[in-house]
């Protein structure tokens, strides 16, 4: 391990002299070129940790390890031999990139559900401090992208996945599209799949779920599809936004 390591600070150096510009300099570039200065949208879109992308491009300049570059080329689309060499362009010219046209992974629509040919759908990074109030609300935030998607009901916005809740239909780091509902028991689609934020003892949480009846009428019940996550009954009037899942999306990976 201690090799492969002096032989990555090796390669590192070299790739600095020929190219003139360090490795830590580009993943600037990305963030300032492709998520407009948003470190957070960055980190969330290549599902890495915000910590680790501040040690690379913050004070410290450390060197990214090989499973965070592994992520941020299969995830950001980057160019494998522009981020380590700067040779070539910045984005891979041989795949779609994410504000291209996307596949669908699941498409969770109902029955009655009308389709639409194509959508630019916005992408938001999800501001936990302010939650999908925020989101839904009249004043938008700026989406950090746009994905184009064909052949689905029509839809408000996209997210990324966190967490593993919904693990193996949902992974972290997938996307989601999201069609906002009214916060009342009435609309809801019993059995379905949601995006909700609700507030417990002061606390508010953002989740995917499905939404099940409780054996009390007040409450409602969210279940997981991961099994190792058991059901929980919350109190309906605590839900202060919802909107239903209409489909997810996968990006390709390395390999």
């Amino acid at each position: 391990m201690r090799i492969i390591q002096i032989k990555c600070e090796l390669f590192y150096a070299l790739a600095n002299i020929l190219q003139g510009m360090t490795i830590n300099e580009r993943f600037e570039q990305i963030i300032k070129v492709l998520y407009n200065g948003n470190k957070r949208a960055f980190a969330t879109a290549c599902g890495i940790s915000p910590t680790v992308v501040e040690n690379v491009v913050g004070t410290r300049q450390g060197k990214p390890s090989y499973d965070v570059l592994e992520k941020m080329c299969a995830n950001a689309n980057i160019n494998p031999d522009w981020i380590l060499t700067g040779n070539g362009e910045m984005i891979r010219a041989d795949e779609e990139e994410q504000t291209g046209s996307a596949q669908i992974q699941n498409s969770f629509s109902l029955r009655t559900d009308r389709r639409v040919d194509i959508q630019n759908v916005p992408l938001y990074e999800l501001d936990a401090s302010a939650g999908l109030i925020a989101l839904f609300g009249n004043t938008r935030q700026v989406p950090v992208s746009h994905i184009n998607i064909p052949d689905l009901p029509p839809v408000d916005g996209a997210i990324y996945v966190r967490g593993d809740s919904m693990y193996p239909l949902l992974k972290s780091g997938d996307i989601v599209l999201y069609k906002e509902i009214p916060a009342t028991t009435s609309n809801i689609l019993w059995g379905e799949m949601y995006l909700l934020s609700f507030t417990i003892e002061g606390e508010t949480y953002i989740t995917i779920k499905y939404i099940q009846k409780s054996e009390d009428q007040q409450n409602v019940r969210l279940v997981s599809h991961n099994p190792h996550h058991s059901p929980k009954d919350i109190p309906a009037a605590s839900i202060h936004a919802l909107a239903l899942v209409k489909a997810s999306v996968r990006f390709n990976t390395l390999g």
